[in-house]
């Protein structure tokens, strides 16, 4: 018998509340323990097709004839796979520090990229307003022998209840005061519920099988029927009730499950386990050359068998049944929801280790807590920055300012991020256009794990957990080709195989020191170097390689051969500088026995030289700093001043926006009464992106909110603990200077956030903070990096907690356990590396020296020392002040501050122009990446990404709405999973010792791999300027 829907109605209530699919007349279900007694009504085929609205507290009416599937609907997020041992790890000397998923922006289909709408002033309250039942909705599945089994499911939006919420009878546009909001019109998933009994990948499937999964709708976006435009606007007019973007649709369902357990001892224990283990492997590992990265996605992958072999060993039959709220466990046995007092009879009442066991067993191991215990991962498994600063302090500088000191920097510089985050969640998660594109891969991931919905994609028949495990296992089995057996595979510049020590051919198609003309490569480390080019969407690729062409590969080698700043003595591209010899700069030589700048010295040695490329990066985020707030104010300057009104009104106490519910003919309300503004322009309303809602940010309104001041009181009490630390500790950093530093990070963290969420391409506040320094506290090397430090960490942390909010967006994970969740895997994390800093600094035989025992020689430290010797010691005066070789450079300011107003002006009232899809802090950003980064890495990338994001994507929609998430993390997993067994199975035991053929030679033959120079320096002859 075929399940169509589910009605619960208490007895003794004419109310009706309808869910996701219809049941035959006959079809009757067991009494819902929940609240009271239900029972199941058949719908009439008039109710059955009802429409349904915006704020509706059911699910859609299902348009499939699959069967029902029990599915835990995923959220997303998408994190560094595995990061290699280079500057683009951290070191952000180097330029903006990489992002390892890069990621989509608005999303543009060939006519439109989304619409939005004006809000209408209503006339009236809603009859439901105060009268939402707390119920449990009972689905019916059709099992495979024919029984009939139910299990809670629960849909779209419900109120976040808060005291102040539960007497309000405000209207929810009074609330508002009347600003502009635009809201989307409801459209709930036509794929209602897939099949029964899923079938988990073989990978898990023996433990899957104990594992109980919430069914929850999935992605609308798989009809194939739907129309390309992201608005999706209906016959009506009303825009479907999902995300306008198609990459968030087709990786998290418009759904929620509040019935999943969250706040269990499970979540906890993997989560601090994980968070321990991650981050102590981490900071262990980016102390050695060559070095590895756990990444988050390990984490994802690792944590799930555990999870549902926890269940699978605690878990008996007879165990009685437990009844989860918003994540909490609210009732046990035949308790009822709410009753401490039967509760605790109940637990006296069994053994102590069954009370134990049942408290270790709540719940069943489900797709919102394994994305809590990512989030844990994500936020703990990067090294903490300040342990730089301390490796640098204790060995370079002989400074050794004992545990107390090296805990508050360290949780100070961690911690401060999350208040940015959490006073900005207006700006930067709310708002349905802030997509951070970076979370939806680790969601698909989810959704690979936890269902199996299944239906044909252009032929294709495969489920996407299937899809999954099968590019996993290839892309790893593939991956020990470039990365061990065949390592030319990867660095495949094979034009200059022909001519190995031609200079000019290896400046031009080289891959390791030049731009890299030939992009050609099988190396998915390469291809997704600065981030995955399956997520972003095609008009911001479009941005980056248009960038790419006119600085790197038109301007780059005619400044290179014109010897433009005596730039032919080096290599066209390179990570290091160089002196007037055309030699690696020796710091050691300007400085004195106490580390101390020696003026005379360096005017006998030499100033300091830049290849091309780095000065060409240095203007680029000279110029996207400027651009990011000329951006940020023409487009969404009157967003962020209404956004901080909403916040302000939070801050003063006032009720923010309240549940809305379905208004229907049924109640008397027809949702047409709305006024609606629909949009034609190419991008998402660049003027409103930051106040339009979705129905991700309704259905999250049932959850209590964490109060503003939670987030303020963690502000205040780390600027105190770093207040504490520069007056009290001699590093020479001034209090007010620490105050310039948070004011930098919390002047750009707005938008650096905004660019970063639409595009997922990052900014780095890292040079920026280093010249600030320099120039306001010259020679105080440790000071500049304590204000770095706080300057550009703060903002970093704040950025990637504001990331792991949007995934707690997405998955529907109540806001207070994502806070307590968060600080305390920081907390833990940041304890657990200072262990283990401190354990290898007194245990390892000469660490961070060059006789260091297994490559401990800490080459991240010193990349980072060396810059506070440059910026801090030599400072920027000698760089870029009046008479300086690079003083033009300053010139990039007023570029990068004009530019995105040359743009405004003629496209801010045509809402079609092509000038739009231009973002100039995009350029800017991301091509700051080079180097390390190379012309390889980004034009390799855009094809890939020409290729998914919008020649298939137009031409096998239905493909890439089901796979293409799915194809993403699947390859980002199998290449973190290659790399770490070929680096622990292969290298580290020293197993590939003295393994050489052609295949692992040949690329390393000629001028690429060895940097060669167009121009030589004369043997005892230097290159440069005659005056200083």
């Amino acid at each position: 018998m075929r399940a169509d829907a589910c009605v619960a109605r208490p007895h003794g209530d004419s109310t009706v509340a309808t869910s996701g699919s219809l049941f035959d007349a006959e079809t009757r279900a067991p009494e819902s323990a929940l609240s009271g007694s239900y029972e199941l009504q058949a719908l009439s085929d008039k109710s059955a097709h009802a429409r349904f609205g915006p704020h509706d507290d059911s699910t859609v009416p299902s348009q499939r004839s699959e069967s029902l599937t029990e599915t835990d609907d995923p959220a997303m997020s998408r994190t560094p796979l595995l990061v290699r041992s280079s500057p683009a790890q951290g070191t952000g000397s180097y330029g903006g520090l990489p992002v390892l998923s890069v990621s989509s922006s608005p999303d543009d289909s060939d006519d439109h990229v989304a619409s939005f709408l004006r809000r209408g002033k209503k006339k009236g309250k809603s009859k439901l307003r105060n009268s939402e039942p707390s119920m449990r909705r009972t689905c019916i599945e059709s099992t495979n022998d024919g029984s009939i089994q139910s299990e809670p499911a629960f849909a779209s939006s419900a109120r976040r209840r808060t005291p102040r919420d539960a007497n309000s009878d405000e209207p929810l546009d009074e609330a508002l005061a009347g600003q502009e909001e635009p809201l989307l019109e409801a459209r709930f998933n036509t794929g209602g519920m897939g099949a029964s009994g899923i079938t988990a990948p073989r990978v898990f499937e023996s433990l899957q099988s104990s594992s109980t999964n919430s069914p929850m709708d999935g992605s609308d976006d798989e009809d194939s029927s739907e129309p390309e435009d992201l608005h999706d606007s209906k016959a009506n007019g009303h825009i479907s009730d999902n995300s306008p973007y198609a990459q968030v649709r087709a990786a998290v369902g418009a759904s929620d499950d509040f019935t999943l357990s969250i706040n269990t001892p499970r979540m906890w224990i993997l989560s601090i386990l994980f968070a321990i283990l991650g981050s102590s492997t981490n900071l262990f590992f980016s102390l050695r050359y060559p070095s590895v990265s756990i990444t988050p996605i390990i984490a994802l992958l690792l944590v799930h068998p555990l999870g549902l072999l926890w269940d699978q060993v605690l878990k008996r039959p007879d165990d009685p049944e437990e009844l989860f709220e918003n994540g909490v466990l609210v009732s046990r046995g035949n308790s009822q929801p709410g009753s401490t007092h039967n509760t605790l009879v109940f637990r006296s009442s069994l053994p102590r280790k069954t009370r134990c066991r049942l408290w270790l067993a709540q719940g069943r191991w489900n797709l919102k807590e394994h994305c809590c215990v990512y989030i844990s991962s994500n936020v703990s498994f990067g090294f903490a920055f300040a342990t730089d600063v301390i490796v640098e302090q204790t060995k370079f500088y002989q400074q050794d300012l004992g545990i107390v000191y090296q805990v508050l920097l360290t949780l100070s510089t961690q911690i401060l991020g999350y208040a940015l985050a959490g006073l900005t969640r207006q700006y930067l998660v709310r708002p349905s256009g802030m997509i951070w594109p970076g979370t939806l891969v680790p969601a698909t991931m989810f959704t690979a794990l936890h269902k199996d919905e299944n239906k044909p994609a252009n032929g294709w028949t495969i489920s996407p957990s299937k899809f999954f495990v099968r590019v996993l296992l290839g892309a790893v089995a593939f991956y020990f080709l470039p990365g061990l057996l065949f390592p030319a595979l990867s660095y495949f510049s094979v034009i200059t195989w022909f001519a190995p020590k031609n200079v000019v051919i290896a400046n031009l198609f080289g891959i390791s020191s030049g731009l890299g003309l030939f992009p050609v490569t099988f190396d998915w480390a390469q291809i997704a170097y600065i981030g995955s080019p399956l997520i972003i969407p095609f008009w911001a690729a479009l941005n980056i390689l248009g960038g790419l062409v006119v600085v790197m590969w038109i301007l780059a080698p005619i400044m290179y051969y014109m010897n433009v700043m005596y730039s032919s003595y080096m290599p066209i591209l390179s990570t290091i500088v160089f002196d007037n010899r055309g030699k690696p700069y020796d710091v050691s030589k300007i400085l004195t026995d106490n580390f101390l700048f020696d003026k005379e010295a360096y005017e006998n040695y030499s100033r300091v030289f830049l290849p091309i490329t780095y000065v060409l990066s240095y203007a680029l985020q000279f110029a996207a700093l400027t651009a990011l707030v000329t951006h940020t104010a023409v487009w969404h300057g009157k967003d962020i001043v209404k956004q901080w009104r909403h916040s302000w009104a939070e801050i003063r106490g006032r009720p923010g926006a309240a549940y809305e519910p379905l208004q229907t003919a049924e109640n008397g309300r027809d949702s047409s009464e709305r006024v609606h503004r629909m949009s034609t322009s190419s991008e998402p309303e660049l003027e409103n992106l930051l106040t339009t809602e979705d129905v991700h940010n309704r259905l999250m309104r049932r959850y209590d909110d964490v109060p503003i001041f939670w987030y303020l009181m963690t502000g205040i009490s780390m600027g105190a603990i770093g207040m504490f630390v520069v007056e009290y500790y001699p590093i020479h950093l001034p209090w007010y200077g620490l105050l310039l530093a948070l004011g930098i990070a919390v002047t750009l963290f707005v938008p650096i956030g905004i660019i970063m969420a639409i595009t997922n391409q990052q900014s780095s506040l890292y040079l920026i903070c280093q010249l600030i320094c320099g120039v306001v506290f010259p020679g105080r090397p440790v000071a500049n990096m304590v204000f770095t430090t706080y300057g550009y960490i703060s903002s970093t942390q704040g950025l990637k907690f504001s990331s792991d909010l949007k995934l707690g967006h997405y998955m529907k994970i109540p806001p207070k356990i994502l806070f307590n969740l968060q600080l305390s895997a920081t907390i833990i994390s940041s304890l657990t590396q200072i262990g283990v800093l401190n354990w290898m600094l007194a245990f390892i035989p000469g660490i961070c020296t060059s006789e260091a025992i297994n490559g401990f020689t800490c080459p991240i430290a010193r990349v980072h020392f060396n810059g506070s010797i440059l910026w801090g010691v030599v400072g920027p005066k000698q760089f870029f002040g009046p008479g300086a070789l690079y003083r033009p450079l300053v010139w990039a300011f007023l570029l990068g501050a004009v530019a995105p107003i040359l743009l405004w002006f003629p496209a801010r009232r045509n809402r079609k122009s092509i000038l739009r899809r231009i973002s100039f802090p995009v350029v800017f950003g991301s091509l700051s990446w080079i180097p390390p980064a190379t012309g390889l890495n980004f034009s390799v990338w855009a094809i890939v990404c020409y290729v998914f994001n919008y020649h298939i994507r137009n031409r096998r929609k239905e493909w890439w709405n089901k796979y293409n998430m799915t194809l993403s993390a699947a390859l980002d997993s199998g290449l973190a999973v290659g790399v770490v067994i070929i680096f622990f199975v292969f290298l580290f035991p020293g197993w590939m010792d003295g393994f050489k053929w052609w295949g692992t030679e040949v690329y390393k033959q000629g001028c690429d791999w060895q940097a060669c120079s167009y121009r030589t320096v004369p043997e005892g002859g230097h290159f440069g300027p005659p005056d200083w």
